[in-house]
């Protein structure tokens, strides 16, 4: 009799390899790949029958995460005599393996994303700035550069006008809204204009890159000049970036221009991530009649042609304009307004890609067991 009692006793048990048996078939939405086969569980606790476990998310934003315990509870709900079930959410954003290029990544940054227009006036900088600020806002160290050396607009957008410090011979950034922020703004007098030829910019750039006291960022947001110039090809060769952002607005002149930097990204080996279409359409708020002043469609369009995801598309709204001219992103500023879930949907797709693009080969899950006597 004993020993059937001691073989129903193991029978009933929850052990190790049951919890991680029961686990492999729940994958994560965006990667479509096995938590434990990711290395998302980094902490089993087993205490009888109960399980504690961790999950490590790979994006700061992620809007599946109930649907993802849903799957979790039911999977271990198979287990025969489980007991409680509690699930702890930390989130831990890795390198991404976007960026192909050779040269050494800034230490201590994870990712570096170059968000590019083809041309002017098309709100490269609103959406460079409001990218950084919803990734902050989302719990990631997030840091925003301010390339654009002939016209930089971080200062006065990000409400940060003060000099920047220097320590050892390196500079401190300066911090707004949860973000670190560098800019030569911050350096020049305001109505200076800046007359640089190529190679004074490529060394400004490279002094930023590597003097700048930037620290542990998961993601480092670089808004670039438009064009395909000095900046971009100084920013290709002396780091890698993990994935481009390309701007637009609907109209053709805009998509033209786009185009242009989308293929030089693709030339020189580095991931496009997507479209983003800005002021895709006025909507009145008394009406409720949206009114397309640039066209309508065509970052859409212009996505599927070239085959890459449109990440987001941002209506136009005075909001967006209030918030530029006061220091305050519209996304701080408006968080309920439809630009603002615009953008943070923007910072979602575009850590999703880059998760994505860090998923590591399969490899044995390094799971901690406590098991209670």
């Amino acid at each position: 009799m004993s020993g059937t009692t001691n073989g129903s006793t193991e029978l009933n048990s929850v052990t190790r390899d049951g919890v991680l048996a029961a686990l492999g078939e729940v994958r994560e939405p965006e990667i479509g790949r096995g938590l434990v086969e990711l290395r998302m569980v980094p902490t089993v606790e087993i205490t009888g029958h109960d399980v504690a476990l961790t999950v490590e998310l790979l994006s700061p934003i992620a809007p599946y995460k109930a649907t993802l315990e849903a799957e979790i509870r039911a999977a271990l709900a198979t287990l025969p005599a489980i007991g409680s079930v509690t699930v702890t959410w930390t989130t831990k954003v890795r390198a991404s393996g976007g960026g192909k290029s050779d040269a050494d990544p800034i230490k201590g940054v994870k990712n570096t994303i170059a968000v590019a227009s083809g041309k002017g006036g098309v709100g490269k900088s609103t959406v460079a700035a409001n990218l950084a600020v919803a990734l902050a806002r989302a719990g990631a160290a997030v840091g925003l550069l301010d390339a654009d050396v002939y016209g930089p607009s971080m200062p006065l957008m990000m409400g940060q006008t003060s000099k920047p410090l220097v320590r050892d011979g390196k500079i401190v950034p300066l911090e707004a809204h949860g973000v670190k922020v560098m800019s030569i703004g911050f350096l020049l007098d305001p109505e200076k204009a800046l007359i640089w030829r190529g190679p004074l910019v490529a060394q400004l750039i490279t002094q930023f890159l590597n003097d700048v006291i930037w620290g542990d960022l998961d993601y480092l947001v670089i808004d670039l000049p438009p064009g395909t110039g000095d900046v971009q090809l100084t920013l290709v060769q002396k780091i890698p970036i993990s994935g481009a952002v390309i701007v637009t607005t609907p109209q053709a002149v805009a998509l033209a221009d786009a185009v242009k930097g989308l293929k030089m990204f693709q030339e020189v080996k580095t991931t496009v991530l997507g479209i983003v279409e800005n002021m895709s359409g006025f909507t009145d708020p008394d009406t409720g009649k949206t009114t397309y002043i640039f066209g309508q469609g065509g970052g859409r369009r212009t996505a599927e042609q070239y085959e890459v995801p449109l990440l987001g598309e941002i209506p136009l709204e005075p909001a967006v304009r209030e918030g530029g001219d006061s220091g305050v992103p519209v996304i701080i500023g408006h968080p309920d307004s439809p630009t603002a879930h615009a953008f943070t949907h923007l910072a979602e797709r575009v850590a999703a890609r880059l998760a994505v693009d860090a998923a590591v080969k399969p490899r044995k899950p390094m799971i901690r067991l406590v098991q209670a006597r």
